[in-house]
């Protein structure tokens, strides 16, 4: 047993609970609304959650929502036309119309303010997902705890994320 960084837990630093489940939560990101609790209730200095892009799904849009302000003033990489506040998403030139958008997770908080306009006007190609080679795995979660829309499941240790799926 140990500490947590935010000495609020112990935590226990087994891999899997009795019953074989993943001892951290991992977003449904059917049910997640991308309300910004992933960021700033991680006992982690920087959260475990990081946005995950699904390229299957991704309409590699010149003008993406996940990406741009609803009402950017250039489709430009400037910051001020720019959701991330960290600078996380890549835009990258593929041909004409098409741009990629790819995650650094480095510089990804988990705010989710770039799943939130996937959602509200794209096709949901982005969204929130537990990085658990990060995860203190405390069986714990306080991010699951703050959750308002209990987007928070127990995964098997065989299968530690849930996917997001190609409709």
């Amino acid at each position: 047993m140990s500490v947590c960084p935010k000495h609020i837990l112990w935590l226990d630093e087994t891999v899997t609970n009795i019953k074989g489940y993943h001892p951290s939560g991992i977003s449904d990101q059917d049910k997640c609304i991308a309300c910004g609790n992933c960021a700033t209730y991680c006992v982690l200095r920087e959260s475990a959650v990081k946005c995950v892009h699904s390229f299957a799904m991704c309409g590699y849009c010149e003008l993406c929502t996940g990406f741009f302000n609803p009402s950017p003033n250039d489709l430009t990489t400037a910051a001020e036309n720019v959701l991330c506040p960290t600078g996380a998403i890549v835009r990258r030139f593929v041909e004409d119309p098409y741009f990629e958008y790819t995650i650094d997770q480095n510089l990804c908080i988990g705010c989710g303010k770039c799943v939130k306009g996937c959602k509200m006007f794209g096709n949901g190609s982005l969204y929130l997902q537990v990085i658990h080679d990060r995860c203190l795995n405390c069986n714990q979660c306080s991010i699951a705890a703050a959750c308002p829309s209990e987007a928070w499941v127990r995964v098997p240790a065989a299968r530690p994320h849930l996917w997001k799926k190609v409709t």
